[in-house]
């Protein structure tokens, strides 16, 4: 009896000795988390842009679209060419590839449109590796580079004049990207009223957007989704505009303000 006990006194004192040397034996190693994303700490800004005000004329108002991808939304543009509604209409080589015939109206008619790059492949002019709204940005200088003289080249080649203005995807930027499309020469079109939050609203809440616009603002909508219902907001809100007797503007005919130094 008194041997069975010492048998098992000794065999309960190795099992932790057990455990330990095996802990020794097989050193610690951790998992390997993914590294922190450079860009968390990276400032991006959405600039706002204003035209000059009329004073005690009529409300002045700079409309500007977005063609980003995809299609033409007859809804606005007939309401453009048919109410003779200057705009200005940022276009993408994407979306350039699939609208000849909407390109072909855009060059008709050179008093109503005044077209500007949206870039190449509607990319975020962002520098630095990151998402934005879900999009990958453009990552590098290089790149951002690429996303503007891309969108531009494309522009000359179809019969467009050089481009002076650049609206990059989603309208937000590093402040490096800001300085970089500045120093290529071209000014950054921000804007002051969301008109459409990227064509995703419905047709009233589009008008209380448009119906929200002031003296000198820049209102941002999108051309190119004609199967939204935001475009039926946008085509009943220039009218409405209109009836009150609104200056339309584009932005190369009216000197203006931007912030974040996207214009002076």
């Amino acid at each position: 009896m008194n041997r069975f006990l010492l048998t098992s006194a000794l065999l309960l004192a190795a099992v932790p000795a057990a455990f330990a040397a095996e802990s020794v034996a097989k050193p610690v190693v951790w998992p390997q988390l993914p590294p922190k994303a450079p860009a968390s700490s990276v400032k991006l800004v959405e600039p706002h842009l204003h035209v000059n005000r009329a004073g005690k004329g009529a409300p002045r108002i700079a409309l500007t679209f977005d063609a980003c991808m995809g299609k033409t939304d007859p809804r606005i543009l007939s309401t453009l060419v048919d109410q003779h509604i200057p705009a200005t209409i940022f276009v993408t080589a994407r979306w350039l590839r699939t609208n000849p015939e909407t390109l072909a109206v855009f060059l008709a008619h050179p008093d109503i449109f005044e077209l500007e790059d949206h870039g190449q492949n509607h990319i975020p002019a962002v520098d630095i590796p990151t998402k934005v709204y879900g999009i990958p940005a453009a990552g590098s200088p290089q790149a951002v580079a690429q996303e503007v003289k891309g969108g531009s080249d494309a522009m000359i080649a179809a019969g467009i004049p050089q481009p002076h203005w650049f609206r990059g995807a989603t309208a937000k930027y590093s402040l490096s990207a800001i300085a970089q499309i500045r120093g290529m020469g071209y000014r950054i079109a921000g804007y002051s009223v969301n008109g459409d939050s990227g064509s995703l609203l419905p047709a009233k809440m589009v008008e209380k957007q448009y119906a929200s616009a002031k003296d000198g603002d820049v209102i941002i909508s999108h051309i190119n989704q004609p199967t939204h219902a935001a475009g039926e907001g946008v085509a009943a809100s220039i009218l409405a505009l209109k009836a009150k007797g609104v200056q339309f503007v584009r932005l190369q005919d009216i000197p203006e303000q931007g912030d974040d130094d996207t214009t002076n």
